[in-house]
């Protein structure tokens, strides 16, 4: 698991930012109905960020990072992932995610993340999308970049670019690298054990042999899931990877 069911981004709010946000359902391709939830900027953001939590789906710390993230003027959809196997019903934190994580597929997720890019691009079709993902979503966020989206970059927070079969059928996103239609920006906590140095550094070669523009940036002594404001010993390192975020998105806007 990363971040805990009470836990918050750490961003502070935009004094005097008009932000709208909003519940609701999505229907994927293939019939899917799943809950979601949609902050936007006054006016409308000139890019869309979907976002793609952790194994626990969709829960109040990604419903405000979409807000940080609308008050920074980009519209933001947090998607749930367990619409197949769990219903649209809004998640206690006592909701058994890891049955329904492991009954995830690529596909499934593929779609769920299609049906975000296509209400972002309601009204404003040519906009530039983004994905953002953590942990499970972190490496689910690289894998989108070859899924078809038209995505204009992935960013994942701690995402395991070796794992295989996360969610079902999914090829990691090293094996993925030749498929990638978009800039990647990938942040990573030095501490972090489930990704190794020579993981990371596998990662980085095979995007650079593929000619995939990408940042890695690893934080030597942060752990997994370090960007959370009870974290207040890496508030720094959630600072800077913050900065980044927001770079990255206007560099490729």
């Amino acid at each position: 698991m990363c971040h805990d069911y009470d836990a918050h981004p750490p961003i502070r709010p935009v004094v005097g930012a008009a932000v709208d946000h909003r519940d609701l359902v999505l229907t994927a391709d293939d019939g899917n109905m799943f809950l979601a939830y949609e902050a936007y900027a006054e006016g409308g953001g000139n890019t869309g960020i979907v976002i793609l939590p952790d194994v626990r789906g969709i829960y109040p710390f990604y419903n405000e990072l979409a807000v940080r993230l609308a008050e920074a003027g980009h519209d933001a959809v947090t998607i749930d992932y367990f619409g197949r196997t769990a219903g649209r019903h809004i998640r206690s934190e006592d909701f058994p995610f890891r049955e329904h994580v492991d009954q995830t597929t690529f596909e499934g997720v593929r779609l769920d993340v299609a049906a975000a890019v296509e209400l972002l691009h309601e009204d404003r079709p040519d906009r530039k999308v983004f994905t953002l993902g953590f942990c499970f979503g972190g490496s689910s966020s690289w894998q989108q970049a070859a899924n078809g989206h038209g995505l204009a970059g992935a960013i994942g927070f701690y995402g395991v670019p070796g794992r295989e079969n996360r969610p079902l059928g999914a090829p990691s996103s090293i094996a993925l690298a030749t498929k990638m239609e978009c800039p990647i920006l990938a942040l990573i906590g030095g501490d972090d054990a489930s990704i190794p140095p020579e993981m990371v550094e596998e990662f980085d070669q095979a995007l650079t042999k593929a000619g995939v523009e990408h940042e890695i940036h690893v934080y030597p002594n942060a752990p997994h899931s370090f960007f959370d404001r009870a974290q207040e010993q890496f508030a720094e390192e959630s600072a800077d990877a913050w900065k980044r975020v927001l770079a990255f998105i206007d560099r490729y806007s």
